[in-house]
């Protein structure tokens, strides 16, 4: 008998605690997967039923290490943010890092996110010779952070540069954009934006979206972001040094005034 209730008393503490974990009543994430030293960091969540004027507990762990921890207050709506500078004295170990975010009694939520120390980001910078046919070559400064460059070319059917690159981790590229050699320009002279295409690990091809960080009459600076495993980006403008850009013009409009006698010959067909 007495063997009994003991079973039952056993059943019913270890059903609580189940029940408890399955069903918090929080949720947590971070903006990203991945940060670099200097980078900020988002996390949020979402709390399904609102407890009074509680706050929820956010702590941060590295291998067990307690980084950094913060009360942050529930909105109405039961949403919370919280934002952390990825910087400091304590921000020197490479890896994963622990969220985890408590909320009333026994609510817990953890994510994880890796980080990388600068001290263990690969940064170059560097100028690179393009060679740009007839013209010769000419010099394009850069600096990459998260890889290395291979190689740049000039690609005259896109008017733009291809841009390898090995990249071992998410990071981004600076190029300065000689004007002289590349641009995108609108009809009216001003500049006009460049379309940035990326090759991704699988083989995929997809746009992207870059930063002018300066543009003045020779040079025009731009930072365009990568993930680990990209292979090449596209910077196409609208020319690319005016050997390349004279004859494409001259295909383009022998092209255009071909398609308007054909276009013309098979309307006086129908006819």
């Amino acid at each position: 008998m007495d063997l009994k209730i003991f079973s039952i008393l056993v059943i019913l503490m270890i059903i609580p605690v189940g029940t408890i974990f399955a069903d918090s009543l929080i949720s947590v994430q971070t903006d990203d997967t991945t940060y670099d030293e200097g980078d900020t960091i988002v996390i949020s969540g979402e709390i399904q039923t609102i407890i009074g004027q509680t706050p929820v507990t956010m702590q941060l762990f590295k291998d067990g290490n307690m980084v950094e921890i913060a009360q942050i207050t529930v909105s109405k709506d039961g949403n919370y943010s919280y934002t952390i500078l990825a910087e400091g004295s304590l921000w020197q170990s490479q890896g994963e890092y622990v969220v985890k975010v408590t909320y009333g009694e026994g609510n817990i939520a953890e994510t994880t996110f890796l980080y990388t120390p600068k001290s263990e980001v690969i940064t170059t910078t560097d100028i690179f010779e393009v060679d740009a046919g007839n013209s010769g070559t000419f010099d394009l400064a850069y600096t990459i952070r998260g890889g290395t460059l291979s190689n740049i070319s000039i690609d005259e059917n896109i008017f733009g540069l291809v841009v390898e690159i090995n990249a071992s981790d998410d990071g981004k590229i600076v190029l300065d954009l000689p004007r002289k050699y590349i641009d995108a320009e609108k009809q009216n002279g001003k500049d006009e934006v460049f379309i940035i295409l990326v090759e991704k690990q699988n083989g995929d091809v997809v746009e992207t979206t870059y930063k002018e960080e300066t543009s003045h009459s020779e040079i025009r600076t731009i930072m365009i972001n990568f993930e680990e495993g990209d292979s090449k980006i596209q910077v196409i403008g609208t020319y690319v040094i005016p050997e390349f850009g004279t004859i494409v013009m001259i295909i383009l409009t022998v092209g255009i005034m071909t398609s308007v006698i054909l276009t013309r010959n098979r309307f006086q067909i129908k006819i």
